[in-house]
């Protein structure tokens, strides 16, 4: 591994534990193994790691010929769910450090709205394929990505996973219902 990435990944590891504030340049080098010199030379301010990090968040989309199971609105968006949970899954730390951070990080706040948009439009595009003639899509995918993202933003602090999972195959049951009864 680069020097640079060793740089990257401890700095997600201590600006998830301790915070970006209270992480100092120098600590960095020393988990990753550097002079301190050498993050400066990749990252000329403290700021610029937290920029890099967030250029790490996975920009890959869920497509839905991959969810979609044809007639079943219920089914095809716990399969949207589940592949959106392995996705956000895919580094907890990194997702830790962006939520703890989006309060006082524009461009952290700026790349989660991002994020947050982005799993909405393919909510969207699966609601779009399995029912075409439902009215009311942008709502849907708006109250079911609202679940998702919230559900993510505490889940490190939920001792009982399951019981979160049960409420939110209520919550795909509760929008599959009403988007049948509009079509």
């Amino acid at each position: 591994m680069s020097a640079k990435e060793r740089i990257l990944d401890a700095a997600e590891q201590l600006f998830a534990e301790l915070g970006f504030d209270a992480t100092p340049t120098s600590r960095i080098a020393e988990l990753a193994g550097v002079p301190k010199g050498l993050v400066h030379y990749y990252f000329r301010r403290k700021p610029d790691l937290l920029a890099a990090l967030v250029r790490r968040l996975p920009e890959d989309s869920v497509d839905p010929a991959d969810v979609v199971v044809p007639g079943d609105v219920e089914l095809s968006l716990r399969r949207l769910v589940a592949a959106l949970d392995e996705r956000l899954d895919s580094s907890p730390l990194l997702s830790h450090l962006l939520w703890r951070e989006s309060d006082t990080h524009d461009a952290v706040r700026e790349a989660m709205h991002g994020r947050f948009d982005r799993m909405v439009q393919e909510i969207r595009d699966v609601l779009a394929a399995v029912c075409p003639g439902a009215a009311d899509v942008d709502s849907a995918a708006e109250l079911l990505g609202l679940a998702v993202s919230y559900r993510h933003s505490v889940a490190r602090h939920t001792p009982d996973w399951s019981e979160r999972a049960n409420r939110m195959e209520r919550e795909v049951a509760f929008i599959a219902r009403a988007l049948r009864a509009e079509v």
